[in-house]
């Protein structure tokens, strides 16, 4: 599913326009990218956890040639799916 998917799907579920429920999705993606960047951690219960995680500068060879490179200091987004997720998933 891709965001135009995940919007008419919200607008046919919420009886919402297709602008507005465009207007709440673009909403909330901003939020969350905004509260991971500040470095806090989102929970939507059942669902997941969204965190920014931490990497230590490290060293890894270039595939290619074999030399080594040095790769600094990084943050990233981890998920933690929730359990009902995981269930739903689940074969």
């Amino acid at each position: 599913m891709n965001k135009t998917e995940l919007i008419q799907q919200t607008a046919n579920q919420t009886g919402l326009s297709k602008k507005d429920a465009e207007q709440a999705i673009n909403a909330a993606l901003e939020l969350m990218t905004q509260a991971l960047a500040q470095g806090d951690k989102i929970q939507l219960v059942g669902f997941g956890a969204f965190e920014t995680k931490e990497r230590a500068p490290r060293t890894a060879r270039n595939p290619k040639t074999l030399e080594p490179i040095s790769l600094p200091a990084s943050r990233s987004v981890a998920f933690r799916p929730g359990k009902a997720l995981k269930d739903a998933v689940a074969l």
